[in-house]
């Protein structure tokens, strides 16, 4: 789009509604996820601002929101707990220069060849210990140490929600946090249609700050600085120099790698939602590093595109890369302007909001989608939402991708062969499936040497994915020698041909005899 455009004055209007739209359904969530990975909200506030003001002018999907992702919470929150709220800064400062620099050297594309299973099963284990922890958050508790402790301590959490004690507030924390979950069903399924772009979290939200507001309930509430500046943490030099050590340079690679294959793939989804300018990967990947080098310089959280304000913002009608700038300015235009409004809010309803958005991460039909691959892609995101929930989230990916290289591995070298043999006509029909190359090549050569003399074998690849020049040079050599024997060798190459509609090393209708 050009630039004049984005100063049309048609687009401009959009672009701000759009924007008031993007923020309401940002504000909460931005506080929501600076929660449930261990921060002050303000430090959640402070990447949406970022985000939408800074990488938002700058990003390669003029569409595309960027803000703290609740598929990043987890691994914050498990980088305070083993090296404090420090070092958070100068391990995503890294972080973002890694994006950075990957941007600038055109890997873009590489980031987002990363297998579906994979990034199915990364969103429902985050999905899962999401829930988990902010379980007990939506009754005023504390989140346990693990994903494990998160999840067996459930029950726990459901009986301090349902009985009453004297000595705390989980009982209407508890009701407050479903008071929550019931508003943003409700909404989101049965809303009036003037009030379309009123989005369901901020309905909850509203809820349930009115009723605590109005009855004075006892429970927690979100604490914000009344001067924004308080919340920001510059890293030291001594927190830098110890990005030196190896398990914090992976704690930033996690990062990176992880908020790169988020953002690209929300970039390429937006890019189905609307008919404008799509996305420079690349420019996109270079934006988001530099974002996240500003945010670790300011100690907030890390950022990623994320595809639910995304996809408001295009429903919304966003035309321009203004909507997702605005919505940054009144993120800040509030924490300056009413704080005090933010301090209303109970931490219960946003915890819930989160337990409804993990809830939400595991999505059955993905299951059934990869089923229809078969049982590998099912064993690698059963494997790596395990790995996950169990061990950590760059575990579990770890574990995903190499699962993902051993089919690949697997699929490059298995070869299957099967023999028809025609006695009466002295004709064999030899069938290939799988992938034949170099790396069979003796299988081949032996399967070849059953074939007996004066006999017409007939090769068919139509189920065969992929042959290389090897294995072609092995069935001519394997033809002239066996001309002396009276024998012949017919090449089928009209499965495979109709298969990829391109040319062959050898001609579709070339036989050999």
């Amino acid at each position: 789009m050009a630039i004049r455009d984005i100063f049309d004055k048609r687009f401009i209007t959009d672009d701000l509604l759009a924007s008031i739209v993007v923020f309401l359904v940002a504000l909460p969530l931005c506080m929501g996820i600076a929660i449930a990975s261990g921060v002050p909200p303000a430090r959640g506030l402070v990447t949406g601002m970022v985000g939408g003001i800074i990488v938002g002018a700058i990003a390669g999907s003029p569409l595309q929101v960027s803000g703290p992702a609740a598929g990043l919470a987890v691994i914050v929150a498990e980088l305070i707990r083993d090296y404090g709220i420090e070092m958070l800064g100068p391990i995503l400062l890294l972080a973002g220069l890694i994006q950075l620099l990957a941007g600038v050297f055109k890997l873009g594309q590489v980031f987002r060849a990363i297998s579906p299973a994979v990034i199915y099963a990364m969103l429902a284990g985050i999905g899962v210990l999401i829930f988990a922890s902010q379980f007990h958050v939506m009754v005023d508790d504390l989140p346990r140490a693990s994903g494990i402790e998160n999840l067996i301590s459930i029950p726990n959490a459901i009986y301090k929600g349902i009985f009453f004690s004297d000595a705390n507030n989980h009982q209407t924390a508890a009701l407050i946090g479903l008071v929550s979950i019931f508003t943003l069903v409700v909404w989101d399924k049965f809303k009036p249609r003037r009030l379309n772009l009123l989005p369901g979290v901020l309905i909850a939200v509203v809820v349930a700050t009115a009723i605590t507001a109005i009855m004075k309930l006892p429970i927690k509430y979100i604490d914000v600085p009344a001067n924004l500046a308080s919340a920001i943490q510059l890293p030291t030099p001594g927190s830098l120099t110890r990005l030196l050590q190896a398990p914090l340079l992976m704690e930033a690679i996690a990062i990176a790698l992880i908020a790169s294959a988020e953002s690209l793939l929300s970039a390429a989804a937006v890019d189905r939602l609307h008919q404008g300018q799509k996305t420079d990967f690349d420019r996109e990947l270079a934006a988001q590093g530099f974002g996240n080098i500003i945010c670790g310089v300011l100690g907030a959280l890390p950022m990623t595109g994320v595809i639910v304000r995304s996809s408001v913002n295009v429903e919304a009608g966003g035309k321009t890369r203004l909507a997702t700038m605005f919505h940054g300015v009144w993120l800040l235009a509030l924490v300056i302007a009413a704080p005090d409004v933010l301090k209303l809010i109970p931490t219960s309803s946003l915890a819930a909001i989160l337990v409804y958005t993990g809830y939400k991460l595991v999505e059955v039909e993905k299951i059934r989608k990869l089923k229809q691959y078969g049982r590998f892609p099912l064993a690698i995101y059963f494997a790596t939402l395990i790995g996950i929930v169990v061990t950590d989230l760059l575990t579990g990916v770890l574990i995903g991708i190499v699962l993902s290289a051993v089919k690949l591995i697997y699929k490059v070298s298995h070869l299957k062969i099967h023999f028809e043999k025609d006695e009466k006509n002295q004709r064999i029909d030899m069938y290939l499936e799988g992938a034949a190359t170099f790396i069979r090549l003796p299988m081949l050569a032996k399967a070849l040497e059953q074939v007996p003399p004066r006999t017409a074998l007939h090769l068919h690849l139509e189920k065969l994915a992929y042959i290389d020049h090897s294995c072609l040079d092995l069935f001519s050599v394997w033809e002239k020698q066996q001309k002396q024997t009276g024998s012949t060798l017919v090449v089928q190459w009209d499965g495979l041909v109709e298969r990829y509609r391109q040319p062959f090393v050898i001609g579709r209708s070339q036989r050999a005899t």
